[in-house]
């Protein structure tokens, strides 16, 4: 990446304080453009779920997975339930949508409570493993709640083969004007869920799989505690990248958790973080790290700018990180500040391998978090920051009362805030094609086939608030 007149300013800037000019391309389709990321992670898009509470969970992790990004499980998540969340994940079809399964017996308000968990709106009625019918919200509406599922399914069904091509199943969804429809295997039994933009999905892109074709998921460790041991266990759990996380990383603590983590002799990347310069990149590799993480401050839970001035402009933040990185031959993330497509786009023109995204995605059906609904009718999940004092509660459960006291009082992020769900753009999968479609369209703007390529032709300016204001759409006449 190089700035438009050579002429870089010195002050830090933010991804809003930049735009990217557009340079002579060969690149004939934005199709055409690859977006696995070179870092070793086995992301086809370069897009990773950030490790809080209320966005990355198992369902979270299966369906970015499926669309060629991954997920990163907390640290403050058991051990025992988190090697359970790699093993689900790991089961899960490649193209097939993990299916809500309910009774005929059960009730409408079985089904509403379930029903918002998936962006399909779908849940199958099974009978012995066999789907029998299917239930969707607008089949409920006005429906008493005490009524059995067996009154008011639809039993006309369209079943599909669980291997059938996505372009097949497409054209039999679409000529039978049929939005959504089970999957079966050769025994009838019920294999998975496919709607029609999940079959025209699965066209478009390519799963993000280990070397035995499962999803991929990463979980993250702390640098307190038994760092060794959890390690180890999320590595016997099959992991497939390992996250060493703090907000803090450019510590004693960090560095000796990843010395501890390099004994175990990891055979998937180690991550590491955060850090904002290249001297804290420069001791995070030497201590072990593959790829390191990047940001401190940006992100929309975090209040560390606001309570202690610490922290940098995120994309001069990862632009030279990412420059120090690639002389050690190794990677950074970019963890937080995105909240447009553009922003994405930015991270990796500056050389990020990754970009990592949280609250963004907590306003989704595939969040952990139950859906709830405000005053005015909108749809929304809570969220809150991993330094916040709702975190540290969960976290530090099992210490004493004083103890939890004492740490409750120190906080650097938002305990509850609310993140609405877009009526567009509800489901994490319509985020992602918004967030594919622009950086592929930003790769063929920079003459570029792949992410490498991008980063390495990219020409970027500095604007003025008005320039970026100026680039906003209008949703309104302006008169």
């Amino acid at each position: 990446m190089r700035f438009l007149h050579d002429a870089q300013p010195p002050y830090d800037l933010t991804y809003d304080d930049v735009f990217m000019v557009p340079r002579r391309s060969s690149v004939g389709s934005r199709l055409a453009v690859d977006l696995s990321s070179p870092d070793g992670t086995g992301t086809t898009i370069p897009l990773v779920v950030a490790n809080m509470t209320a966005v990355a969970g198992r369902r979270m992790a299966e369906t970015v997975a499926r669309r060629g990004g991954m997920a990163v499980i907390p640290q403050d998540i058991p051990l025992d339930v988190v090697t359970e969340v790699i093993g689900w994940v790991k089961r899960r079809h490649l193209v097939l949508d993990t299916p809500i399964t309910l009774a005929p017996s059960q009730t409408v308000a079985d089904a509403l409570s379930l029903l918002p968990k998936r962006a399909h709106g779908a849940g199958v009625v099974v009978s012995q493993g066999r789907p029998v019918g299917i239930v969707t919200e607008a089949d409920l509406a006005g429906v008493d709640r005490f009524t059995q599922l067996g009154e008011v399914m639809s039993r006309e069904l369209l079943l599909l083969d669980a291997d059938i091509d996505p372009r097949d199943a497409f054209n039999r969804l679409d000529a039978a004007h049929r939005r959504i429809a089970p999957a079966i295997g050769s025994d009838g039994r019920l294999v998975g869920i496919l709607n029609r933009k999940g079959a025209l999905r699965a066209t478009l892109y390519t799963p993000a799989t280990d070397d035995t074709g499962r999803l991929r998921i990463a979980a993250a460790v702390g640098v307190n505690g038994d760092v060794a041991g959890r390690a180890e266990g999320l590595l016997a759990a099959g992991v497939d990248t390992l996250v060493v996380d703090t907000a803090h990383g450019h510590q004693e603590s960090m560095l000796a958790a990843l010395s501890a983590v390099r004994k175990l002799d990891p055979r998937v990347p180690v991550v590491a973080g955060n850090v904002v310069a290249a001297d804290g990149i420069r001791d995070l590799i030497e201590a072990g790290a593959d790829i390191v993480k990047v940001g401190v401050g940006p992100g929309a839970m975090c209040t560390t700018r606001m309570m202690t001035g610490v922290g940098r402009p995120q994309f001069s933040a990862v632009l030279e990180c990412a420059a120090e990185a690639r002389r050690h031959g190794k990677h950074v993330w970019a963890d937080g500040g995105v909240r447009h497509p553009r922003d994405v786009a930015m991270a990796l023109a500056a050389g990020a391998s990754n970009v990592m995204i949280g609250s963004w995605f907590a306003g989704t059906h595939e969040s952990p978090g139950d859906l709830q609904q405000s005053a005015d009718g909108r749809l929304y999940k809570e969220s809150f920051g991993m330094a916040s004092a709702r975190a540290v509660r969960y976290r530090t459960s099992e210490e004493s009362a004083y103890d939890r006291a004492r740490k409750a009082l120190f906080e650097e992020g938002i305990s509850t805030s609310r993140m609405f769900l877009d009526p567009d753009r509800p489901g994490v999968e319509d985020l992602i094609d918004s967030i594919v479609a622009g950086v592929r369209s930003a790769c063929t703007y920079a003459g570029a086939a792949d992410l490498s390529e991008f980063t390495e032709k990219a020409v970027v300016g500095v604007q003025s608030a008005s320039g970026y204001a100026e680039g906003k759409p209008l949703h309104a006449s302006w008169q």
